[in-house]
């Protein structure tokens, strides 16, 4: 997520923390590094000045919190100005409600009318959703096909050409049965006419309670203006950004919000139907910082795995030893990328090699054999495991030598990285332990 605008924000924050005095010079340096970090992820120019006069006059002006010193007290500030950039996030209730989605051709709707069909039926709620795309040929036909994959009814008529008659005659019957209705509506290359026309004639029928636009985050600059403009016509009151996971230019779509008024409601992290977390500022930014996310963790563990899958309070302790590893890379895999849960653990701006998220069904089943032939002693005590007994190992699952280290080098590097729900912070300096000291938020 933003992978590139979290190294530089992490790169900005660790460049502070080492310096010895802490005076104009600076914070002058800081801002220049958080604006150049934030204007390349495509942030609104406006915003990021805004964000960056406000950071000098606290920094300079105002005096540290009791116990708290001035190098903590800036990364304080700037801490909180960045969660007051991304604004309050958008209203979402568990309960009845008709969601009509808006947004340009090619923004992701479809799918996301889907991945947000299956977060309400995650919470216990009945969904049901309306394709009324009628421009794009195969709307119906790949909205259908996710849905019945989640087990959520779809209507729709691939044969009618107005999406009003779709809308009116779908309404009543989901209206009888179901709690969420999500409507997706068809887009354009561009802010046409006959689209915008269209969209507020299915807003005044459907008396939708909600009005989401949808953002491609790679959408960049542009995408103020078409928040602006479905905002006059609809009144667009939340935005969902999709893509987050594959572009470095997501600030243009986040701070596209300040054309509504309104907050991020989800974003898209993945390629997987269950890929759309809820926005929430605080958590973005502390991920970015390296800080981790340990509420939206727990929450998506609670919801994907079952207590017999894993010891989630275990997990987040750093208990992580051979015997229960290969159990808890499974519960891991259905919570989503590994990579983006080890973007919720606080560590501190640790640097995760990349082939440490590198583990596919296929390597999984290599590692189970290997580990069935190893010994109690050696899967609670990996330390033990020598050259003889590599060897050993490898003669008794039948696979190369080489294959028993990487496990063991895999083994070590998810160890290590699960240390960092121990507090592991970046020494002098941990700012998830100061945050949760002093409070995130103004």
């Amino acid at each position: 997520m933003l992978d590139t605008l979290g190294t530089s924000l992490k790169d900005a924050v660790k460049k502070l923390a080492g310096k010895t005095v802490i005076d104009r010079a600076a914070v002058d340096e800081l801002v220049r590094d958080l604006q150049r970090a934030l204007l390349s992820a495509d942030v609104n120019v406006k915003l990021v000045m805004q964000l960056s006069k406000a950071i000098k006059e606290r920094a300079l002006d105002e005096e540290p919190p009791k116990g708290m010193g001035a190098r903590e007290h800036v990364l304080r500030i700037v801490y909180q100005e960045l969660v007051n950039l991304m604004g309050m996030p958008g209203t979402v209730a568990l309960g009845p409600q008709t969601i009509l989605l808006a947004g340009l051709q090619g923004s992701g709707k479809t799918t996301t009318a889907a991945k947000l069909a299956r977060s309400f039926q995650r919470k216990g709620l009945r969904v049901g959703v309306i394709c009324a795309d009628t421009f794009r040929p195969g709307a119906y036909d790949q909205l259908k096909t996710l849905c019945d994959r989640i087990g959520v009814p779809c209507f729709g008529d691939p044969d009618e050409p107005d999406a009003l008659v779709i809308v009116r005659e779908g309404l009543p019957q989901f209206r009888k049965a179901y709690e969420v209705i999500i409507i997706d509506t068809q887009g354009r290359h561009a802010l046409e006419e006959h689209l915008i026309e269209e969209i507020i004639n299915i807003n005044e029928i459907s008396h939708a309670d909600h009005r989401w636009l949808v953002i491609d985050a790679a959408l960049g600059q542009q995408a103020s203006e078409q928040a602006r403009r479905f905002h006059e016509a609809i009144g667009i009151d939340g935005v969902l950004v999709t893509k987050m996971d594959g572009t470095a230019k997501g600030g243009g779509a986040l701070s596209a919000v300040a054309e509504t008024g309104s907050g991020i409601v989800f974003i898209g992290s993945g390629e997987t139907i269950d890929d759309l977390e809820r926005f929430d500022p605080d958590g973005f930014i502390s991920r970015l910082l390296g800080m981790g996310d340990l509420k939206a963790l727990v929450e998506r563990a609670e919801e994907a795995v079952s207590a017999e899958d894993i010891d989630v309070n275990a997990m987040l302790k750093g208990k992580f030893t051979l015997r229960d590893m290969y159990k808890q890379l499974e519960a891991l895999n259905k919570m989503g990328p590994l990579k983006q849960i080890m973007s919720m653990l606080p560590l501190g701006g640790m640097q995760i090699p990349d082939d440490a998220y590198d583990i596919t069904s296929t390597k999984m089943q290599r590692y189970k054999v290997i580990m069935d032939s190893m010994t109690p002693g050696e899967l609670d005590d990996p330390a033990i495991i020598g050259g003889s007994r590599i060897q050993r190992i490898a003669r008794g699952a039948g696979v190369p030598p080489e294959d028993v280290r990487d496990l063991i080098k895999y083994y070590k590097i998810m160890q290590r990285a699960l240390k960092g729900m121990r507090g592991m912070g970046g020494g002098r300096f941990n700012m998830q332990r100061m945050m949760k000291k002093f409070g995130r938020t103004q």
